[in-house]
């Protein structure tokens, strides 16, 4: 019997994602647990395995991005056919003439006059009604299997060289890499996505845009629009800007470079003492630790950091559990673990999710000061900027001191601004005596 393969929901917050490679051949034989087919999210990469065992078929090819749920191909028995190909069996039980299939008027005319079927179309509309796009959809598969194969849907091994995905192939032509110099992780020795980031280190970067240019608002970039668009919509945001002195981090970090040289500990990175200040800060401002719903604010017990990555094509925010609960050598080597997955493309779909605050860091980038964008579900967002030379006056003398700005922006629904800056001014005393967060 035709088993469906549906597209994954990979996470709480998935609603699309894009078939990077199809791992199985058409008519390759797949057992339960198999690796089918490599997903790009929104999010993450991630293998996915059958669900049951059977004769692989692609309804759809590598490359193509597709909802959650969607139908993406089957798996068969020996000798059987998909449902809805030539010569294929009906995959639904028979239809009394009493039975009314619910379908939309529009969905009639489309299946007419395209000689469909209508009892072997899956519905997703309401109650499983078949709607228009079910039928242009199940015609559009139909299609692409009466087709002869097409070569892009899994490249078959060369001779003294390893395969890779349409996508793979792309991106390696735009970072100018030699994918015959390249170490394939995948089954068989595939090259994967992941793969390229070990051959040059450019590939840590997104490839230059060039004009006239179009970028698909889909996957990881389409979801990115789509969440900054409706947080800016249904938030009242606004921003703080507030300077902080950072001589006693900075003495204090080069004092523990010099006593850990020949430790393993981590010494922690100037974005990890504001991490684990803004986590112990939060715990005494709770107004900053919280999510908006329809009953009202909800102050949250737990206080989980995200932090935002730079990945090739947009953002990730893995996050940081019960922050407050580590040390500052606990968070120095989560968050560089966390932030090694997400641009190799390891992460898991869990370390991405439950933040309810974020810190964002564009202090590299020679930025001082900007207007961060509160991720939805969250109250507030702390921005980080560029780590500079400052002057204090003692009398008539000037005295160089290490300063940066932080920006804080918060949904003035639930947070006001003046318990906002007060939240900014613990941040400041803490990092002023920095020895209190190594605990």
């Amino acid at each position: 019997m035709a088993v469906e393969v549906l597209l994954p929901k990979i996470g709480l917050t998935m609603q699309e994602g894009t078939i990077d490679e199809w791992l199985v051949p058409t008519g390759g034989t797949v057992a339960e647990g198999d690796a089918l087919l490599r997903l790009a999210t929104d999010k993450v990469d991630v293998d996915v395995e059958a669900e049951a065992g059977g004769l692989f078929h692609p309804v759809v090819p590598a490359g193509t991005t597709v909802p959650a749920g969607a139908l993406i191909g089957w798996l068969l028995a020996e000798g059987e056919q998909p449902p809805g190909a030539a010569g294929a069996p009906d995959a639904s039980a028979p239809m009394s003439t009493g039975d009314r299939l619910p379908v939309s008027p529009n969905a009639r005319r489309v299946a007419a006059a395209a000689d469909v079927d209508l009892t072997v179309v899956r519905g997703t509309g309401p109650g499983g009604r078949i709607v228009s796009e079910d039928v242009e959809e199940h015609v559009a598969a139909l299609a692409a299997l009466a087709a002869p194969l097409p070569g892009d849907l899994i490249t078959p091994l060369p001779p003294g060289g390893a395969s890779s995905s349409p996508l793979v192939r792309k991106l390696a032509k735009e970072r100018g890499i030699d994918l015959s110099e390249v170490n394939g992780t995948g089954p068989g020795g595939r090259i994967r996505r992941a793969d390229l980031e070990g051959v040059a280190p450019a590939a840590e970067e997104p490839a230059p845009a060039r004009s006239g240019e179009v970028i698909p608002l889909t996957g990881m970039r389409g979801t990115i629009a789509r969440r900054m668009h409706a947080s800016l919509q249904e938030m009242a945001q606004l921003t703080h800007g507030y300077e902080v002195r950072m001589d006693a981090v900075v003495s204090l970090r080069e004092q523990l470079k010099e006593e850990w040289a020949d430790s393993d500990l981590p010494v922690p990175s100037v974005n990890d003492f504001l991490l684990k200040a803004a986590a112990l800060a939060l715990r005494d401002h709770p107004l900053l630790n919280a999510t908006v719903r329809e009953d009202g604010i909800h102050l949250l017990d737990d206080i989980h950091l995200g932090f935002a990555v730079a990945v090739p094509g947009g953002l990730m925010v893995p996050v940081i559990e019960d922050a407050v609960a580590l040390s500052l050598t606990g968070i120095a080597g989560r968050s560089r673990a966390l932030a090694r997955a997400a641009r190799e493309g390891r992460i898991s779909p869990a370390q991405l999710e439950g933040a309810t605050f974020t810190v964002t860091s564009l202090g590299g980038y020679g930025v001082d000061f900007f207007t961060p964008v509160i991720n939805p579900g969250n109250v507030a967002i702390l921005g980080v900027g560029r780590l500079r030379d400052g002057v204090e006056w003692a009398g008539d003398q000037p005295l160089r001191t290490r300063v940066l700005t932080l920006s804080l922006t918060f949904d003035h629904r639930a947070v006001d601004g003046a318990p906002a800056a007060e939240y900014l001014r613990t941040l400041g005393e803490l990092l002023s005596k920095p020895l209190r967060l190594l605990v």
